[in-house]
């Protein structure tokens, strides 16, 4: 249970996902897919991430969940620039309506500019949005919407992080995105949207050398910076 780690984290309730998960990767060399998912590892290892100054740690701010949500006849979408690259998440308004409205009004005022992804669980997730940098902080207030029943947390699914003892589809400001091919969490996780251009420059998160060995996850080495994330809508 990675709430475990820290009391109190903003963190994922994984149960018994995470060691399934890293099971199953750990499995995965006995098959005949293992030459495609070793490309898909390594490719982005090529690329370098740019050096960047740590975040400082922000106060947790005071801030009131926005009244307006986003149109569900349009395609909304994030474009997350960090010191790694750029991806994009489209944000899936109709599944997820007070998730989306809120990931983006914070978005819009420049909440996540600066922020950094504070846990890489090496096959598994990532993870950032936090103005602490340690995994406990937010924007100052938490919406609930309780995600799709038939909701797969699968490659590139982005979604919402939360507390051990948090209502199923609790968020906040942090987020995740799912590097494994199926992270088997149940679905308690609010969705988000998806990742659909970038996902080499989630790989190559996902793969940074950590500063522990713990397999829930830990901080990288060199800082991972989210530059600014820009709303987009068509």
């Amino acid at each position: 249970m990675l709430a475990a780690v820290r009391p109190g984290l903003r963190l994922l309730t994984l149960l018994a996902a995470l060691a399934v998960a890293l099971a199953a990767a750990a499995c995965g060399g006995d098959d005949d897919s293992d030459g495609a998912a070793t490309a898909t590892a390594t490719a982005p290892a090529a690329r370098a991430c740019e050096p960047a100054e740590p975040p400082v740690p922000r106060g947790e701010p005071r801030l009131r969940p926005p009244r307006r949500r986003l149109d569900p006849a349009k395609t909304w979408t994030a474009t997350v620039t960090t010191n790694c690259g750029a991806f994009t998440i489209t944000l899936d308004a109709r599944r997820a309506p007070r998730t989306t409205a809120s990931f983006a009004a914070l978005a819009r005022r420049g909440f996540y500019d600066g922020l950094s992804f504070h846990r890489i669980a090496p096959g598994f997730v990532i993870q950032g949005g936090d103005p602490l940098g340690n995994g406990q902080g937010g924007p100052g207030y938490t919406v609930e919407e309780p995600p799709p029943d038939d909701l797969a947390y699968t490659r590139g699914v982005v979604a919402m992080a939360k507390t051990a003892t948090d209502p199923d589809g609790t968020s906040g400001s942090q987020f995740f995105i799912v590097t494994a091919e199926d992270a088997q969490l149940p679905p308690q996780y609010a969705l988000l949207g998806r990742v659909t251009e970038g996902l080499d420059v989630v790989d190559l998160i996902g793969q940074l050398p950590l500063k522990s060995n713990d397999p829930q996850g830990d901080e990288p080495v060199d800082p991972v910076v989210i530059e600014r994330v820009e709303i987009g809508e068509r």
